[in-house]
């Protein structure tokens, strides 16, 4: 199994990278937000992996699994925050008088 970095997450909020003449825009908020959300899933099926690995006997390390579990439940609380974080914002910008 492949485990996952732990920078996953630092690249979710540095959506600009540097190129030596100051931060550029790497990619558009759509594009950042769809990869965000592929490394969760990949972190959430890998954790998945692991926990039937475990259960099926192809492997007995129950510390690679509970730290591949762990990953998979704190990216996808990150992701619903994030998500509510959004529609916080949404309805505060609909409240506003213009």
């Amino acid at each position: 199994m492949k485990t996952l970095p732990l920078t996953q997450i630092q690249n979710v909020a540095q959506p600009f990278k540097s190129t030596g003449k100051g931060p550029v825009a790497d990619t558009g908020f759509g594009d950042i937000l769809k990869k965000s959300l592929e490394s969760v899933n990949e972190t959430m099926q890998h954790g998945s992996a692991m926990s039937e690995g475990l259960v099926t006997g192809a492997h007995s390390n129950i510390h690679e699994t509970m730290i591949a579990m762990e990953k998979s439940t704190l990216s996808f609380r990150m992701l619903t925050r994030m998500q509510q974080k959004g529609l916080d914002a949404y309805q505060t910008i609909m409240r506003m008088q213009v």
